[in-house]
């Protein structure tokens, strides 16, 4: 029976990991090009370099990719291997998590952060953009179920919080843009991290940019070294704080 429930989880994350592709895909040209009428129900799924309509067979999440080599069966162009690096991560995940915790709205509420950390991750790394149509409702959505008792913490810390975050973020950036000159952080990244201290509390965010900041500092010297990007090179930090953030959250359930 544990292997039909991790079955059947795995397969949830495939089909969740697929459809994350869509909105990581669809939401960033939305956000730049309001008047598209591209959306991330419609049109279909189809090939961005021929636009031809994909069939089922072709949107099996994972097995599609790998059968097809990772290339379009009608244009032959490469597809992009964020497509199954997405579905595995989100397979993996959610097995995790529903492998750690029992079925409650807990579980559903570690589901929800999960899923819009790794969208915000991706398009983050893609477009240097963390979009107001993802971290805002993750904030309302940690504030709801703290009030409604579904997540450990109280209220008021979550409020705090998500104050604390945005406010520290906040001041940083400005202190920055004083000394440099120039802007260093988004006030995305801000929004992002006032999500975070609603879902973990004041007393992690600390932890929260101490992850974030050495993995993010460790990222760039290693590129510097191997000759691939410059010192002063732009780098996303949101998938470093939602990197931060899905770890500590694991780490608060199994201790």
């Amino acid at each position: 029976m544990e292997y039909v429930y991790g079955l059947i989880s795995g397969l949830l994350g495939l089909a969740v990991g697929s459809f994350l592709n869509v909105v990581i895909s669809r939401l960033p040209l939305q956000i730049v090009h309001p008047n598209t009428p591209l959306n991330v129900c419609c049109p279909p799924s189809h090939c961005h370099q021929c636009t031809t309509a994909l069939r089922w067979r072709d949107n099996i999440p994972l097995i599609s990719w790998l059968l097809l080599r990772g290339k379009c069966r009608y244009c032959h162009c490469k597809i992009s291997g964020r497509y199954p690096q997405v579905e595995i991560i989100t397979a993996l995940l959610t097995l995790l998590l529903i492998w750690l915790m029992p079925v409650n709205m807990q579980l559903l509420g570690a589901l929800i952060l999960f899923w819009a950390l790794t969208v915000l991750a991706f398009i983050d790394l893609e477009h240097l953009l963390l979009p107001d149509v993802i971290t805002l409702p993750l904030l309302w959505i940690a504030l709801l179920f703290k009030a409604m008792g579904w997540l450990p913490g109280s209220l008021q810390e979550a409020v705090w919080g998500s104050i604390a975050g945005y406010c520290l973020l906040w001041a940083l950036s400005i202190l920055y843009q004083w000394i440099r000159g120039i802007e260093g952080l988004g006030m995305g990244d801000a929004k992002l991290l006032a999500a975070i201290g609603a879902w973990l509390g004041w007393s992690l965010l600390p932890w929260v940019l101490l992850l974030a900041s050495g993995g993010a500092i460790l990222c760039v010297l290693i590129s510097r070294v191997s000759g691939q990007r410059e010192l002063n090179h732009v780098i996303a930090f949101g998938p470093w704080i939602a990197l931060a953030a899905i770890s500590l959250f694991i780490h608060s359930i199994i201790f």
